[in-house]
């Protein structure tokens, strides 16, 4: 097991949502200070540049990738080159100048997106590759899959410790509301608290409702994939998950109920849905590095909730 206080880490995305809150867990539940840590910014270190990986890198012990250009179903329809470009280009750079450089573990953060469109569920990590993504967010999904092939390409010819985590749809405060590019949860809290804003009697929501998907409270997320990172050194792909399934609809009735909020719910059908079913098999990260998540769905659904009224609204 690797004492990550004892460690120079690098973090891409530190000041995103999720780096956020791995930052946080790093300095105040596993000890490691300050001057231990690397969190460029976006705007700092521009990893589609090569030199940028290669400063990046230096005398780091560990990296954590978790950097992307990411966003829901419409900017995935909106910028499908871009969205593979970015994310293939940041991460093979950023491994390939980490193996050069001798570091000694790189974590990568894939995402459900890599799964084909009807994986039967609970998906499982051996089905990864039987057939291709949903098309709406294929080219992402598949940029973020190219850096598994590298993952285990490296481990074979480098003996390079790289791991490939897999986790589902986050959420939780601190999360993305632009509407531009959010993805389903914070998009839904905005949409009802809008509509309650301006006294509207409805909220229009894209698709049919029908689909199911799991999501993943953002401080469990980050407690997996530390403790992946201490405990977990194989070439197998793991998935990152609650075990939990919601429809889109029972969804929106939550956070309708929760944000109180009569309205009518008025459907879409002619906007795309999306993955018909999402739900992971979680049962190797559990038996890997002993994570299970914690944190109740409509108890973390409260505390975003929370978070989005006092600084969205």
């Amino acid at each position: 097991m690797i004492d990550l206080s004892t460690k120079k880490i690098l973090v891409t995305g530190a000041h995103g949502f999720l780096g956020s809150h791995l930052v946080k867990n790093l300095v105040e539940l596993r000890g490691v200070a300050q001057s231990q840590l690397t969190l460029p910014n976006f705007k700092e270190l521009d990893l589609r540049i090569w030199e940028n990986c290669q400063k990046a890198v230096q005398g780091q012990d560990i990296v954590i990738h978790l950097a992307a250009n990411v966003g829901g179903i419409g900017l995935n329809q909106e910028k499908p080159g871009e969205l593979f470009y970015d994310n293939a280009l940041m991460g093979i750079q950023l491994m390939e100048a980490a193996q050069k450089a001798g570091v000694e573990k790189f974590v990568i953060l894939g995402t459900i997106c890599a799964y084909p469109k009807n994986t039967p569920t609970p998906f499982q990590e051996e089905n990864l590759w039987n057939g291709y993504p949903e098309e709406t967010n294929a080219p992402y999904g598949l940029a973020k899959k190219m850096l598994l092939v590298q993952a285990q390409a490296y481990r074979e010819q480098y003996g390079f410790n790289a791991i490939y985590l897999l986790p589902v749809n986050l959420y939780g405060p601190g999360d993305n509301f632009d509407p531009q590019s959010s993805h389903v949860i914070p998009a839904l809290i905005r949409k009802v608290g809008e509509a309650k804003k301006q006294g509207k009697n409805f909220i229009d929501v894209w698709g049919t409702g029908m689909p199911t998907r799991e999501f993943l409270y953002v401080e469990d997320a980050a407690e997996a994939i530390l403790l992946a990172t201490e405990k977990y050194n194989h070439s197998n792909p793991v998935n990152i998950g609650s075990g939990v399934e919601i429809s889109i609809k029972d969804l929106v009735e939550l956070i309708c109920k929760i944000m109180d909020f009569q309205g009518e719910v008025r459907w879409d059908a002619s906007k795309p849905d999306g993955q018909p079913q999402r739900r992971l098999d979680v049962g190797r990260a559990e038996k890997e590095f002993d994570f299970k998540a914690s944190m109740n769905f409509e108890e973390g659904l409260k505390k975003m909730i929370k978070w989005y009224h006092e600084n969205i609204t």
